[in-house]
């Protein structure tokens, strides 16, 4: 089954950064994201397919032990479908989940 947005399909991921207009720079030159100020002033992108949006975020430095674990499962910020994971490099990434249609 190919992914969908209800089912392993990403379409919208935050990203650590401790200087998150440089992150933010860098990712517009070299995937050609297009960046935009949210409402409540964080800055987001649109990739360029227009598929996955994001932010970054600030306040989650890398781990000292890089790991492959579950952080924060689905449910925490309920009724929205996030969850986050660190990945084997020690980044905590935050994921959402569109809901299933009704």
């Amino acid at each position: 089954m190919p992914p969908s947005p209800s089912h392993g399909k990403i379409c919208y991921v935050e990203l650590p950064a401790v200087d998150i207009a440089s992150s933010a720079h860098f990712y517009r030159d070299v995937f050609g994201w297009k960046l935009r100020t949210r409402g409540d002033g964080h800055t987001a992108f649109d990739d360029a397919t227009g598929q996955v949006s994001g932010t970054w975020v600030s306040g989650r430095p890398a781990g000292d032990q890089p790991g492959g674990t579950v952080t924060q499962p689905i449910g925490a910020d309920a009724p929205e479908i996030t969850a986050r994971f660190r990945d084997p490099g020690g980044n905590v990434i935050g994921l959402y989940q569109e809901p299933a249609e009704r």
